[in-house]
């Protein structure tokens, strides 16, 4: 069999799709004389309803990431009613109606932003650099969108769900939670110092007041720390352009600077605490560096395997190192 095609590989280099056709060819015609070509013929309809399989699994596993946050952003449940100290500072600050970055703009700027970049950056890669697919999907571009849009989602969903459980199971107070309420400490007639466990808001929007009991952790610090670090990581792995050897950092910085300063203003319009921005920070950090580094494929060096039946993986998988 090697035989076959040694006059052209010695001449001409052979590429792997090329190769392989052929290999898949001459099995075929000498199955055909021994009676095995039905069977290798038949190997792409299970290989191919697997495949989907793989994908559907994939969405399944998005859409149970996904359930703690729509559970807190549809309402189903409330936040736990935490007390407060009678005279603490902390949650005396005014209620500023009007957000630096409200949360419309975060989201839609966190997912253009990285997404659209992601989405040129997989185009241009599928355009110039001649990338591979395994999956089902034969159209290249669709396969690395979402393969690495996949990922970048399944992060989101991740790192949203873990701030909201954790806005609902601690309760902690806003910075503006009084001023919400409508009360203040004369009002209450409270001896400073006294732990006060439950209190009647005078504020007729419950939703509002509900608000005002999720301040742990900042949701804006972590999904605009885990969009932008991801996005650094990815320029990290994508942007191999040598010319300027400061360019890449450049842009890094001021994704990372962007982040920052969106935390900094939760403290600013008197939204989250000191100690809820830095959780966020970090919480986002570390999502970013467990999608990118053990999830994704960015970082992953390719390999080749001509084998017929090698292993079958989801899209999303990390043993793939092509789209």
């Amino acid at each position: 069999m090697l035989d076959t095609f040694a006059p052209q590989s010695a001449g001409v280099p052979i590429s792997r799709a090329d190769l392989q056709l052929k290999l898949t060819e001459n099995k075929s015609g000498l199955g055909m004389e021994n009676g095995t070509g039905k069977k290798l013929m038949e190997i792409t309809g299970p290989a191919l309803s697997k495949r989907k399989l793989l994908v559907g699994l994939d969405l399944l596993c998005l859409f149970l990431a996904s359930i703690p946050l729509f559970a807190c952003e549809l309402k189903v449940l409330s936040p736990y009613r935490r007390g407060f100290i009678c005279g603490d500072p902390s949650i005396t600050y005014p209620y500023l109606h009007r957000e630096a970055i409200p949360d419309e703009l975060l989201i839609t700027g966190g997912i253009i932003i990285t997404g659209l970049t992601i989405a040129l950056g997989e185009c241009y890669r599928v355009r110039f650099h001649g990338v591979s697919s395994k999956a089902f999907v034969r159209n290249l571009y669709v396969s690395c969108l979402y393969k690495e849009l996949g990922c970048f989602l399944f992060g989101c969903c991740v790192g949203q769900s873990l701030t909201n459980m954790a806005k609902l199971s601690v309760g902690r107070l806003r910075p503006h939670f009084l001023s919400v309420c409508g009360i203040t400490y004369a009002s209450l007639n409270c001896t400073p110092g006294t732990y006060i466990e439950t209190v009647t808001c005078r504020q007729p929007d419950h939703q509002l007041e509900e608000e005002a009991r999720k301040s742990f952790f900042s949701g804006h610090a972590s999904f605009a720390m885990y969009t932008m670090l991801y996005l650094a990581f990815y320029l990290q792995a994508r942007l191999t352009w040598r010319g300027a050897r400061l360019l890449r950092p450049v842009l890094q910085f001021f994704l990372v600077m962007l982040a920052i300063y969106t935390g900094l203003t939760r403290i600013s319009d008197y939204r989250h605490h000191p100690s809820d921005v830095l959780t966020g920070y970090i919480q986002g950090a570390l999502t970013a560096y467990w999608v990118a580094f053990h999830i994704s494929a960015m970082f992953k060096s390719s390999s080749s395997d001509l084998s017929p039946t090698e292993t079958l993986d989801s899209p999303l998988s990390p043993h793939h190192t092509v789209c």
